[in-house]
């Protein structure tokens, strides 16, 4: 639907204003963007579901801090896979994931009612 489309071209645009702002994440482009977003959505979809269920006993530890941990792993994941979107390790992961989960549910928030 057009909700998935939009909410697909927010995701780039908050990778590519991630890696304009953490000289740690780098895209190589919109396309590339594209490509990232999509298979950030995909891996959060899948396997984030998994790992959130394996590790109730330490988030609950945590507090829900361990969540960050694995927004953290994920998005520094996907940067090992694709040779066009680039995060240099797990400081700058923390960072990205922090600042584009804020970006894109403020964004789709905002876009998605309209």
């Amino acid at each position: 639907s057009m909700g998935i489309i939009i909410a697909w071209f927010i995701n780039a645009l908050a990778l590519i204003f991630v890696s304009y702002i953490l000289p740690g994440v780098y895209v190589a482009g919109f396309g590339s963007a594209l490509i990232a977003a999509l298979v950030l959505g995909l891996v959060n979809t899948i396997v984030r579901p998994v790992l959130v269920l394996l590790t109730i006993p330490v988030t609950i530890l945590t507090l829900g801090l361990f969540l960050l941990v694995i927004n953290a792993l994920l998005f520094w994941f996907v940067g090992s896979i694709l040779r066009d979107f680039q995060v240099d390790g797990f400081g700058w992961a923390l960072l990205g994931a922090v600042i584009y989960s804020v970006i894109t549910y403020v964004m789709t928030s905002i876009l998605i009612k309209i």
